[in-house]
C-alpha cells in the first residue's frame, strides 16, 4: 500500500479538527477564568485523548442487530452482519441494504464519541475502514511511536467483534423454538432461536419514511395534487402509521441509532386493507353519460393533459401526431372502463326505467344485456341494437364531447370532431369490447353495410 506526507497529514489534520471542535464546545460553557479549562485543554491533546479512547472503545460495539429494542434491560449477545454476508431471500430483511448501511453502536453511552471518531470520513471512507486496512499512513498519524499506535488500531478495529466467543441470550429477550426437523414430538428435532431487532433495517425504513413524508419532493407532489397540475413525481402515503419508542427519554441508552432517530421506530399497518366500495348507481336524469365520465378524477387529469399539449402549439410532426393519438388512447381506455360496469353490473333492462333520459345510441351501448333479454320479443331496441348503428353514433358524440372539454382556447371543429369518433371505433379496447358484446348477443360480428336510401 503506497504511503505519503500528504495523507499521513490529512489523517492527523482529521484527527485533530475533531478534537478542537469537541473541546471548543465544552470551552464555550466555561468562564474564561474557569480552572478547568486547562484540564481540558490537557484531555484533548491528541495522544492524550487517543489513549483514553483506546481505553474506552471496549465499552462499546458496532453492530447490525441488537437486543435491547426487544427489552431494554436484557442482557446477551448483540451482533454484527454486514448485508452482504446474510442469505438472500424474496422476503424484505436487512440483506437488501447493500453496502449503504448505517452500523449501530451499543454500550456506554459516555463512550459513544469514540465512535464519533471512527466514523470520520476522508476519501470517501471512514476512519474505522482505513484501520481495518491496516492503513500505514493513518497509523503514522495516530502515533509517532508504532508499537502504541499499532496497540490502538487493534483496541480501536476490534469494536465490531463480539463481546464474547459464544452467544448469549437472556431471560428477558425473545426466544422461541423451531421445528428443524419432521416429528414435533421429538424434542432434539427443535432448535432454539434468539431473534433479534434489526436497527440497521429499522434505520433505512424510517429514513425512508421521513423523506417520504417530510421531504421536498413529496412536499411539492402533494401541492400539485391540491392544485390538480400534473407533476413530474409522484409521492408515497403510509395509512395508519404507527411510532414505537424505545428508551423513553434517554433513546441512547438502547443504541446510538436509536438516539438519532429520536427512539422513535415505524411500525407498518399490517391490518387488511379496508375497501371503499360504493353503489353502482345507473345513470338516471341525464341525457347523456359523457358529463359524468368527464367529471372522473382520471379523465379529467387526462383531458388537461391534452388540452395542455395541444396548446402548447406542437410542431406538425410525425411524433406530434404519436403523441396526440397516444393521448387520446389513455383517454378511451377510460371510456370503456367506464361503460363495462354499467354494461355488466346493473340488470338488464335498467334503461326501461322511467327515469332513464338517455339518448337511444347511449341507451343502445350501455345497456347490451336488454337486446339480449328482449330478443324473443323483437322489440324495436333489439332491432335497433342489432342494426349496429349505434357505434357510430357513441362515437360521434364522444368526438363533441371531448371537442367541448378542450375548450375554446383550441380551434376546433368538425375535422377534429371526426378523427376524435374515428380514434375511438379503431380503438384496441372499444372495438374489443364491441365485438364480445355481439358475440354475447348474438349479433354479425361485423357492421352491416346499408346503401342510403333514394
Amino acid at each position: 500500500m503506497s504511503t505519503s506526507p500528504e495523507r499521513r497529514t490529512a489523517f492527523r489534520n482529521a484527527i485533530e479538527h475533531f478534537l478542537k471542535e469537541r473541546l471548543d464546545a465544552k470551552l464555550d460553557k466555561l468562564p474564561p477564568d474557569d480552572p478547568k479549562r486547562d484540564e481540558l485543554i490537557a484531555q484533548h491533546a491528541r495522544e492524550t485523548w487517543l489513549a483514553d479512547a483506546a481505553r474506552r472503545v471496549a465499552q462499546i460495539q458496532i453492530v447490525t442487530h441488537t437486543l435491547k429494542p426487544i427489552h431494554p434491560d436484557a442482557r446477551g449477545t448483540n451482533l454484527f452482519r454486514a448485508p452482504h454476508e446474510l442469505p438472500a431471500h424474496r422476503e424484505v430483511g436487512s440483506h437488501i441494504l447493500g453496502q449503504n448501511f448505517s452500523s449501530d453502536v451499543v454500550g456506554n453511552a459516555a463512550a459513544l464519541d469514540v465512535f464519533k471518531l471512527l466514523k470520520l470520513p476522508l476519501d470517501g471512507r471512514p476512519l474505522l475502514a482505513w484501520m481495518q486496512d491496516g492503513d500505514p499512513d493513518l497509523l503514522a498519524a495516530l502515533s509517532n511511536d508504532a508499537d502504541q499506535a499499532s496497540d490502538w488500531l487493534t483496541a480501536f478495529t476490534g469494536i465490531t467483534a463480539p463481546r464474547s466467543a459464544t452467544p448469549s441470550s437472556h431471560a428477558l429477550a425473545k426466544q422461541l423454538y423451531w421445528l428443524a426437523g419432521e416429528d414435533p414430538a421429538d424434542n432434539a428435532q427443535y432448535h432454539l432461536l434468539a431473534p433479534l431487532y434489526s436497527s440497521a433495517l429499522a434505520h433505512a425504513v424510517f429514513q425512508t419514511i421521513n423523506e417520504d413524508r417530510f421531504g421536498e419532493a413529496g412536499k411539492l407532489a402533494r401541492q400539485a395534487r391540491y392544485a390538480q397540475r400534473d407533476h413530474e413525481t409522484g409521492y408515497r402515503e403510509y395509512p395508519d402509521l404507527a411510532v414505537q419508542k424505545f428508551g423513553g427519554t434517554k433513546p441512547q441508552n438502547i443504541s446510538q441509532l436509536n438516539s438519532e432517530r429520536g427512539g422513535n421506530n415505524y411500525l407498518l399497518a399490517s391490518r387488511p386493507p379496508k375497501w371503499k366500495t360504493r353503489a353502482l348507481k345507473a345513470p338516471l336524469f341525464t341525457e347523456s353519460v359523457f358529463p359524468r365520465f368527464g367529471g372522473i378524477r382520471e379523465v379529467r387529469a387526462r383531458v388537461r393533459i391534452l388540452r395542455d399539449f395541444l396548446e402548447s402549439d406542437p410542431p406538425s410532426t410525425m411524433e406530434t401526431r404519436n403523441r396526440r393519438d397516444a393521448l387520446l388512447d389513455r383517454l378511451i381506455d377510460e371510456l370503456v372502463d367506464f361503460a363495462h360496469p354499467l354494461q355488466a353490473t346493473l340488470p338488464p333492462g335498467w334503461t326501461r326505467d322511467a327515469d332513464c333520459r338517455l339518448v337511444e345510441p347511449e341507451r343502445l351501448w350501455l345497456d347490451p344485456g336488454r337486446a339480449v333479454e328482449e330478443e324473443a320479443s323483437g322489440t324495436k331496441f333489439h332491432s335497433d341494437w342489432h342494426l349496429m348503428d349505434w357505434p357510430t353514433e357513441v362515437g360521434r358524440r364522444f368526438g363533441n364531447w371531448l371537442n367541448h372539454e378542450l375548450g375554446q382556447a383550441l380551434p376546433l371543429g368538425d375535422i377534429e370532431d371526426r378523427h376524435w369518433r374515428d380514434e375511438l371505433l379503431l380503438h384496441t379496447a372499444w372495438a374489443g369490447k364491441l365485438h364480445a358484446l355481439r358475440i354475447q348477443g348474438d349479433a354479425p360480428t361485423y357492421i352491416p353495410v346499408r346503401e342510403a336510401v333514394q
